[in-house]
């Protein structure tokens, strides 16, 4: 029973925890090792190993508590997470509030207490790709490797493009910000031509490197190649991180990486521009300067951009990568399992 307890997504989160640690008690681990392993306190690991001991299955479940009786009991919670969890309703493609309710016969709200304490949320639906690079792993630890431990003697810089940045202006006056009313614009826009930011972040001080160009080819990127070498001291090997896109793998940029020793490149895997951190950085421009700008000309989108740049420069504040090459192929192994086992 504690194992299909630990294994079931329905279950309470709570006696999942205190299943796992039974089950890792009953391993012949010691206490303090589980404890490490499971996160959570050493005295934990003994109250409920201990109640286990004691009482068993019963043991690991609450004790009766003073209050108000409840009017639901446990079966009738875990039928509604399973249903939640497994089943569909016959005409939508996910459950509401209300539909849940009309099939579980409880209240409204009584569902939407039972989703909140268990963090269900089957209105929400987000989006995914695993990476089908067979060299993923290698790739992964090189990187992470980049990030965790840098060469000496050398400069790892994340570079990409952010291409097709629009120039937008709206079509009538904003609105401004007023006590209780917030900034309003038009849904529609007029477009004024676009720019690529051609982009290289130096993971250690978090300075960014920045080439505005009109078009986007291997010929612009070649030119920013050159100013990459321009800028950076020429005792120092320069780590480039990369994504696969074609610009880069020319046979034009090949020739001047070989004429070039002191660049080394690492591609990241296909699929997983989320391992290259200017990415974030990219995000964090459009968040600040691009998505509530307003630009009635490239120019003007270019000259944001610039004092943008320089404004990061002048105090910059590098990404601090923590996960481990272990830890993210954990994950996805983790994560393989779960969609593996989904039945969909």
């Amino acid at each position: 029973m504690p194992q299909a307890w630990a294994r079931r997504h329905k279950t309470a989160q709570a006696l999942a925890l205190r299943s796992r640690i039974v089950l890792a008690c009953s391993d012949g681990a010691d206490s303090s090792a589980v404890a490490v392993k499971l996160a959570v306190t050493q005295q934990t690991v003994c109250k409920w190993r201990g109640r286990f001991v004691k009482e068993r299955l019963d043991g690991l479940r609450d004790a009766p508590r003073s209050g108000t009786p409840r009017t639901i009991d446990d079966a009738r919670v875990e039928a509604v997470i399973a249903k939640t969890l497994e089943g569909q309703p016959k005409n939508a493609t996910h459950w509401s509030t209300r539909t849940m309710a009309r099939e579980a016969k409880l209240s409204q709200s009584a569902v939407s207490r039972i989703w909140r304490a268990f963090g269900l949320q089957p209105h929400r639906q987000e989006t995914f790709k695993l990476s089908t690079d067979p060299h993923f792993v290698e790739k992964t630890r090189d990187i992470v490797g980049l990030y965790m431990d840098p060469p000496v003697k050398a400069m790892v810089l994340c570079v990409d493009e952010k291409s097709q940045i629009q120039a937008l202006d709206r079509t009538q006056p904003m609105l401004p910000l007023a006590p209780g009313i917030a900034e309003r614009r038009t849904h529609d826009y007029e477009r004024h031509g676009t720019t690529t930011l051609f982009a290289a972040l130096d993971i250690a001080t978090g300075k960014v490197i920045g080439e505005l160009h009109r078009r986007h080819r291997s010929s612009e990127f070649l030119k920013f190649l050159r100013t990459i070498e321009a800028s950076v001291p020429s005792d120092l090997d320069i780590h480039l991180v990369m994504d696969n896109y074609g610009t880069h793998k020319t046979l034009t940029i090949r020739r001047w990486f070989a004429r070039h020793p002191r660049f080394k490149v690492h591609f990241t895997p296909t699929s997983a521009s989320w391992l290259n951190q200017v990415e974030r950085w990219f995000a964090t421009l459009t968040e600040k300067q691009i998505r509530r700008g307003t630009h009635r000309s490239t120019r003007q989108l270019e000259d944001a951009i610039r004092a943008y740049l320089k404004i990061n420069n002048t105090e910059p504040k590098p990404f601090i990568w923590t996960k481990s090459a272990d830890a993210i192929l954990a994950s996805i192994e983790r994560f393989c399992l779960r969609i593996s086992n989904s039945g969909h």
